[in-house]
């Protein structure tokens, strides 16, 4: 994977090209197609390169090829070691050796490429040259290097050659300290930059496949290594880890059945002792260092997992011909306590400010299958995704809310496990907020980083989004509340790092639409208002139809409804049923905030001279209008109440705003 954003994933597909994936679609529904492209080498490939400036990529194929391709003009170049046709040659008589999966690696600490064959081979200038650094790290037996596939055929791939190297891995803190692993069972570490080697293999290790090695990122001498002997027809499995550079292993395998060999083992980079291991047959977790190990498929297929790998908060797992997977929130297993008991709200990862969507968006629901049928791959989740713990026995009584704050400790968005009972649905109108789900155990909860939805005037039908705009990048805190107890955690909002924006630009945008959602509000509050008035003015006309004595409060009344009738026409189309009517009918007042809102809304922060003008000419007309809703208000509906309670007759009251 490299370190862009999104990250890119990198591997050989079996008699296809390599591939590079987008590890999410940060603009779309679903990873597709369009999210994908070839990279350097071939089937086989081992894929390297600078995960922070991926251009120049090195892929390898059979028998040794290199393709060099530099990934901004796509043009690829061969840089193998030595250009030797070896497809006829029996492996005892190659110049080198090399796997079928030889390993290429890229090292931050001298911007060099290594490349495994028997040897070790070092290049600082893009395969221009290639140095020698180690003498032959592999058991060197002449007996098994003759030619491959005998006496059916001879395969003249690679395939089957023995005695190479199927592993190499640098240090990722440690300077000159580079470890191997051989085909046929030997490990081998230097810790000079390869002027020195040292045979560190397990003692007693069987002649097996040393398919990955683990270097601990919080302890420069521990190492862990994935071993198999499928090819002799065993299936147990293999782990061991070093603390001392290899001068002791230990077997680490309890918890993982025979059958589930072992092919790559991986520590997180942020909870030391957190192991991950992929086998034959599915996923495996320690939590202390491997002294035992849990299966941990979840959605997983049963399938054999040939790679791991940690980017950005994620675990990336590459599978034998069932794709690549990545579980998208490593946060969970690294805040996992066994011993945590009872009410519990975890840290959420921290979540990029991103335009997309996902299928994990909504609600969590263990019953269903989560993301797209088609072959398409899932989106990660858009929000800030929440887990938390509620008892064994949850109190049904019990209120559960969730209310975010910004840096300033203002509330910006709350939650609750009790739907609105005061909400209203209707066609063209506003959602209503998701609720806390509420039951014992893990629970899930994404916030999509909006502020509150816009309140809508029922049976209005405008075409546009009513959601609130999305928050700005920072820092913000969570309270969750069950019954009397809290917690509290904090968590950021990260800006697309492809986005050219500061600070400022984004708090320019929050208020900007927080003046264009205020406006919507109030104008559809005074709209639901005086729908109220005219609906009460109008039960009391058809009281007053039968009293001739009370003609003037008739009248009156009437008057009131022609007035509120005549100035919701100019604030509201109700004509409108559906998106389509936008070219029937005009646009009324509410609906141009709408329309103004959408253009605001967008990823980047920038508002534009239009959209200020726009809602200077919006706001101008507001102003006359909601000085005609006030006199309605505090003079018309005043007044008739004044004269109703003259005459005896209930008076006309006004719904309590929000």
């Amino acid at each position: 994977t490299d370190n862009l954003f999104p990250y890119r994933v990198y591997g050989g597909q079996q008699d296809n090209t390599s591939v590079m994936i987008e590890s999410r679609n940060p603009s779309g529904w679903a990873i597709s197609d369009h999210n994908w492209n070839s990279s350097a080498g071939g089937e086989s490939a081992f894929i390297a390169f600078n995960p922070d400036d991926p251009r120049y990529t090195m892929g390898g194929s059979y028998q040794g090829t290199i393709e060099l391709l530099d990934q901004k003009t796509n043009e690829g170049k061969g840089v193998m070691i030595s250009p030797i046709q070896y497809q006829a040659l029996q492996p005892k008589n190659m110049k080198y050796r090399f796997n079928w999966n030889a390993p290429i690696i890229w090292s931050k600490h001298d911007n060099a490429f290594y490349h495994g064959g028997n040897k070790l081979f070092r290049t600082t200038n893009l395969g221009k040259s290639w140095e020698v650094i180690s003498p032959d790290l592999t058991r060197n037996d002449e007996s098994k290097l003759g030619i491959s596939g005998v006496p059916y055929t001879n395969e003249g791939a690679g395939g089957e050659n023995y005695g190479t190297l199927s592993y190499v891995k640098d240090s990722p803190n440690e300077k000159g300290v580079i470890w191997t692993g051989s085909d046929d069972g030997f490990v081998h570490v230097t810790r000079d930059g390869g002027k020195t080697w040292t045979n560190v293999t397990p003692a007693g290790l069987q002649e097996c496949l040393i398919n990955s090695i683990e270097v601990s990122p919080h302890d420069n001498a521990t190492a862990y290594i994935a071993t198999t002997r499928y090819k002799f027809n065993d299936f147990t499995p293999g782990l061991f880890k070093t603390t001392d550079y290899g001068k002791t292993w230990v077997k680490i395998n309890e918890g993982i059945p025979y059958g589930a060999f072992t092919r790559v083992v991986r520590e997180d980079d942020v909870r030391k002792d957190l192991l991950y291991a992929g086998t034959e047959t599915g996923f495996y977790i320690s939590y202390n260092g491997g002294k035992n190990w849990s299966a941990c498929q979840l959605n997983l297929p049963v399938v054999a997992i040939t790679d791991l790998m940690i980017r950005q908060g994620d675990l990336v797992a590459s599978t034998q011909g069932r794709a690549f997977w990545i579980f998208d929130d490593l946060s969970l297993f690294r805040q996992y306590d066994a011993a945590a008991k009872g009410f519990q709200l975890l840290r959420p990862e921290d979540a990029v400010r991103v335009s997309g969507f996902s299928p994990m968006d909504g609600p969590a629901n263990d019953s269903e299958e989560r993301g797209p049928s088609s072959p398409i791959g899932t989106n990660a989740p858009t929000g800030v995704v929440f887990y938390y713990v509620l008892p064994e026995k949850v109190d049904s009584a019990a209120s559960l809310t969730l209310q975010i704050k910004d840096a300033q400790g203002a509330v910006v968005h709350a939650y609750s496990s009790e739907a609105d009972k005061k909400f209203v649905s209707f066609p063209g109108g506003p959602n209503p907020d998701p609720t806390l789900s509420k039951k014992s155990g893990f629970n899930r909860f994404v916030w999509n980083m909006r502020y509150p939805s816009v309140e809508g005037a029922p049976n209005v039908y405008i075409e546009g989004s009513y959601r609130g705009h999305k928050a700005s990048p920072g820092l913000y805190t969570a309270i969750l509340k069950y019954g009397s107890e809290e917690k509290t955690t904090t968590f950021s909002i990260l800006p697309n790092p492809g986005i050219q924006a500061t600070a400022a630009e984004y708090q320019e945008s929050h208020e900007f639409q927080s003046k264009v959602e205020a406006a919507i509000t109030e104008i559809h509050r005074a709209v639901n208002q005086l729908k109220e008035a005219k609906r009460q003015t109008e039960d009391l006309i058809k009281v007053l139809d039968t009293d001739a004595s009370r003609k003037e409060i008739k009248d009156a009344a009437e008057a009131l409804v022609k007035k509120i009738t005549t100035w919701d026409e100019k604030v509201v189309q109700r004509k409108s049923e559906s998106n389509d009517d936008i070219i029937n009918f005009v646009n009324k007042i509410s609906a141009d905030y709408i329309f103004l809102k959408g253009e605001l809304d967008s990823n980047t922060p920038m508002v534009s001279q239009g959209a200020r003008e726009q809602l200077d000419a919006l706001n101008g007309l507001w102003k006359t209008y909601k000085a005609e809703y006030e006199e309605i208000v505090q003079k018309d509906v005043v007044n008739l109440n004044t004269l109703c309670r003259q005459k005896g007759v209930d008076k006309v009251s006004l719904p309590t705003s929000k």
